[in-house]
């Protein structure tokens, strides 16, 4: 399906005031008539002034107001005819039809605040509120915020995931005609994408892992490489809504996290890694701190220490530096021998 732009159709206001004249007259023609029929002359005047003004408000329903970044999508007869795209006040054919098939889909996306004209209706119980769908199609940029999805990631660690998707519409008869919903058509296509590039990837950075097909070992995981996975997804996403003439300009990480039956496991995890990775600095700064506490001693000459006393010395030293708590210092008084 390729999209038609119609443009020669912008003559709403001039329509408009022919049809208020033309409806002006023919009251004036029935007005004219009704004299001539009270003095006896022939009623043709009136039913002529009677028919045009039955028939003359059809050309209003061919009246439609397009504001900034909206489109409507024009059918005549179940045929596709064009669609109109720049703001203002046109005219179509008026037993033509405006398709949206979209108007009713909610999703959890900005373009859904006001898709709905509110009509009260009084009836014998009471007002009823009737939502009307508007036939209008956003041009906007809107952003689709999907539900969480929980997905395993590449060593089968279940996490949870959610993403923002910034789209638009830039082909609308492939929109309206090339899937049945546009708006369900790109929530599913972006669950499907977002599972499928997350399970490539681990959590977090594991050895012997390969995200990019290469064959060769990398660092990519979810949590560092974010950039990276969501460039991926929305390439994997508008891969899929070509057909559905729908561009997608960003897609981000919103959420991310291990699932809650082995978040608990994962924290202690990542704790004892993060202590081990802290004793390990610490050991080195002491071995470092040893070894020019003796290099200083022997190069002054400040006292001299057989093997013995070295070790013990760097064994108290190591206890002092390494340890948990302050050291408690004992003063001894008496000899070092």
């Amino acid at each position: 399906m390729t999209e038609k732009i119609l443009k020669k159709n912008k003559c709403g206001m001039l329509v408009l005031i022919l049809t208020i004249i033309l409806m002006l007259g023919s009251a004036a023609l029935m007005i004219y008539g009704g004299i001539l029929m009270d003095n006896g002359g022939t009623p043709m005047l009136f039913v002529i002034g009677l028919v045009i003004l039955c028939v003359s408000w059809i050309p209003l329903m061919g009246l439609r107001i397009l504001n900034p970044q909206e489109a409507l999508v024009i059918t005549l007869f179940g045929k596709y005819k064009g669609t109109i795209k720049d703001a203002g006040f046109y005219f179509v054919n008026p037993f033509s039809s405006s398709v949206n098939p979209a108007a009713k889909t909610k999703l959890n996306q900005s373009g859904d605040v006001s898709t709905t004209t509110h009509v009260a209706t009084k009836t014998a119980t009471g007002n009823i509120a009737i939502d009307i769908p508007s036939k209008k199609i956003s041009l906007k940029i809107m952003t689709l915020n999907n539900n969480r999805q929980k997905i395993n990631d590449c060593l089968g660690n279940p996490i949870e995931i959610g993403i923002a998707v910034t789209w638009k519409i830039v082909d609308t008869a492939k929109a309206v005609f090339n899937v049945d919903n546009y708006k369900e058509y790109l929530s599913l296509q972006c669950d499907s994408a977002l599972r499928n590039v997350v399970r490539i990837y681990p959590y977090d950075v594991a050895p012997n892992v390969d995200t990019t097909g290469d064959g060769i070992a990398d660092e990519g995981s979810l949590r560092g490489s974010s950039e990276i996975v969501a460039g991926r997804i929305k390439n994997e996403i508008q891969q899929r809504v070509d057909d559905a003439g729908i561009e997608i300009v960003e897609a981000r990480i919103t959420y991310l996290a291990y699932a809650p039956e082995i978040a608990a496991v994962m924290l202690q995890r990542q704790q004892a890694s993060a202590i081990i990775d802290a004793r390990k600095m610490i050991v080195d700064g002491a071995v470092g701190m040893v070894e020019m506490a003796l290099e200083r001693l022997s190069e002054n000459k400040v006292v001299d220490l057989d093997e013995e006393r070295k070790a013990a010395m760097v064994s108290n030293l190591l206890v002092v530096l390494c340890g948990n708590h302050d050291a408690q210092p004992v003063v001894n008084s008496g000899s070092l021998y």
